[in-house]
């Protein structure tokens, strides 16, 4: 929108007298509307053809940082009685990465858990009791 509001400055200036130009006002603030709406088409489009492609919303950028997340989140669904048994394994995906792990309960038995990040974020955690 900046750059949209600056070529409007600047199509307007040219439209000035002082280069002794016709062009009226009306036509460059259109021309700036539909720059503006061919955009947000293009981005439409572009988000049909990748719908899973992302900037990165989120911050987790590494196995470490998965599995860190995952294991957060694991112990979160399990409630206070739950203890992380040993150490969560990741494996990379296409958008991100799968994380196993093992939640071990005070009075006894443990759970395995299953856990995605997609695009920089945990997407799911399954604990399989």
């Amino acid at each position: 929108m900046q750059k949209t509001a600056i070529w409007t400055v600047v199509a307007l200036v040219a439209a000035s007298p002082l280069h002794a130009q016709t062009i009226d006002p009306h036509h460059v603030i259109g021309a700036a509307i539909a720059s503006d709406i061919a955009r947000d088409r293009q981005a439409e489009r572009d988000a049909r053809r990748t719908p899973y492609a992302s900037p990165g919303y989120g911050a987790i950028a590494t196995a470490a940082a998965a599995r860190d997340a995952c294991a957060a989140k694991a112990l979160y669904q399990a409630g206070p009685n739950g203890k992380l048994i040993g150490r969560p394994r990741a494996s990379t995906m296409a958008t991100g990465w799968e994380v196993e792990g093992e939640i071990g309960f005070a009075e006894g038995g443990a759970v395995p858990f299953v856990c995605s990040v997609r695009n920089g974020s945990v997407s799911g955690v399954l604990l399989q009791r």
